[in-house]
């Protein structure tokens, strides 16, 4: 009979073998400056977003306004049955 053979744990390696990471390369008044750079990458996407919703709901608005004014769509959108008040 041959014995069954445990793999071998590749977390019993002591931790001092780990590859260095950018981070841990980096200047650290860089990576202040690189972190402080992407919020306000963020808040500028975000001010972007709410800009762009805002105009769609104006825009939508308008129309709103626009077809209010016209008479053929309203008529189109009634829930009453013309032929009944003839």
């Amino acid at each position: 009979m041959v014995k069954k053979r445990k793999p071998q744990a590749a977390s019993a390696q002591p931790s001092s073998d780990k590859p260095a990471t950018l981070k841990d390369l980096l200047n650290p008044d860089v990576l202040n400056q690189l972190k402080a750079q992407a919020d306000q990458m963020r808040a500028a996407e975000a001010e972007q977003r709410e800009k762009n919703r805002k105009q769609a709901e104006e825009a939508r608005k308008a129309e709103q306004k626009r077809r209010e004014k016209d008479f053929g769509y309203l008529l189109e959108q009634s829930s009453m049955d013309w032929r009944k008040y003839k």
